[in-house]
């Protein structure tokens, strides 16, 4: 530790750059993926023969295999250090797009989608810890613009996925989402941070934690992720059932929401820097309640597609601190803390999908959307918790 903190103003401006130059081409490697993965779904679902139902129990195979995966990422990064794990499960999820488009029944469907699931939330764990060691390095917060770069890869991979689709066929995109991933690996490959544990670790603490401490910090992560989740996936169903909203416009709530939490997770870094993880926590949180009760309490489709928005500016931050704060917890390896975070927070994203569908089917999706700032009012109870966001302003200690 002490060597790392002397060495970072010698390296600041080479070295440490190159790190955090590699660990956003990770985010984008893995948001690229798992957004080239969506246009897929319909060829998948077709090809297979699956009924909604059965589509529906198969993405859960991939919430699943994330599941199963992240817990036992964090204990291998306590053991080898976030770049050894990173760099093998970004290996192993490269062919998972191939796997997945030539799967020839519901078998092998099913694996492919649990070890896609499964590389996707283990390297989610890794890149997390590896962004919290270059954080310390360069003392200063680049987790929301890391994020940044996760949500533009998903952007491209999904914008771009269809187009692809149609010119080169589904095996032709499969390819060719499968070199462009490999060449961004490729390019963060050499540059990513070595983060090798302490020889004098000892190897209970590659146990789950028993302190209160990160599982409170997933609490908020899981309160986050539920509006997020609900915004993505009810949000245009929302505009268009209950608000009268087109096709087209219906379609903007999510647009305005994806735009406005990518463009502020680039900004984020340099609010956190300035104001602390604390209260940047509150704004954020606070523009979030408002955001999602004016899209519930909206006459019409436009004001709530204003809310959506809103609510993108806010959320967008808030599960960049709580990963960095769960790097950050004094005497638990970043690795550690990071998996129990993302375990709970993405777990509400597998969850809640189902439960507001269902709820909203009986009460509709306005009281749904006014009741989830209840959750962000138990964010806002904790948010001193994000103190331990500002680590790297100390060397992480």
């Amino acid at each position: 530790m002490d060597n790392n903190v002397s060495a970072a103003p010698r390296v600041r401006s080479g070295f440490i750059t190159r790190s955090r130059a590699a660990v956003s081409l990770l985010f984008l490697m893995n948001g690229f993926v798992i957004g080239s993965w969506a246009p897929k779904i319909p060829d998948f679902a077709e090809r297979l023969g699956l009924t909604k139902f059965e589509l529906g129990l198969m993405i859960l195979i991939f919430g699943f295999g994330s599941l199963v995966m992240m817990p036992i990422a964090g204990a291998q990064i306590a053991k080898h250090g976030s770049r050894v794990v990173v760099r093998v499960l970004a290996v192993c999820l490269l062919p998972t797009l191939l796997a997945l488009t030539l799967a020839p029944n519901v078998i092998t469907g099913a694996i492919s989608l649990f070890l896609f699931g499964g590389f996707i939330g283990g390297m989610d764990v890794a890149m997390n810890a590896n962004a919290v060691a270059v954080e310390k390095s360069m003392r200063r917060a680049i987790m929301s613009s890391c994020h940044a770069f996760w949500s533009l890869g998903g952007l491209i991979g999904s914008g771009l996925g269809g187009l692809v689709i149609s010119r080169l066929g589904i095996l032709g995109h499969a390819e060719l989402a499968t070199v462009l991933a490999a060449i961004l690996l490729a390019v963060a490959w050499p540059m990513v941070l070595a983060d090798p544990p302490h020889p004098d670790t000892k190897k209970e603490k590659t146990k789950l934690p028993m302190v209160p401490l990160p599982w409170l910090l997933g609490v908020m992560a899981l309160f986050c992720m539920v509006p997020e989740g609900a915004v993505l996936d009810w949000g245009a169903l929302y505009l268009r059932q209950e608000m009268g909203a087109s096709v087209a416009l219906s379609g903007l709530g999510f647009a305005a929401f994806s735009a406005a939490m990518a463009t502020m997770r680039f900004a984020g870094d340099l609010v956190r820097d300035r104001l602390g993880g604390v209260k940047t926590l509150r704004i954020c949180t606070l523009f979030a309640i408002v955001g999602m009760l004016l899209a519930s309490l909206a006459p019409d489709a436009e004001i709530a597609i204003i809310g959506f928005a809103l609510c993108g500016i806010g959320i967008s931050n808030m599960v960049p601190i709580a990963f960095s704060a769960a790097g950050n917890i004094p005497g638990l390896k970043p690795g550690i803390g990071i998996s129990v975070v993302t375990t709970l927070g993405y777990s509400g994203m597998l969850v809640a999908p189902s439960v507001i569908g269902f709820v909203a089917e009986h009460v509709g999706f306005a009281a749904v959307f006014m009741a989830l700032p209840v959750l962000l009012l138990v964010v806002l109870a904790f948010s001193r918790l994000a103190q331990y966001a500002d680590g790297v302003s100390d060397g992480g200690r």
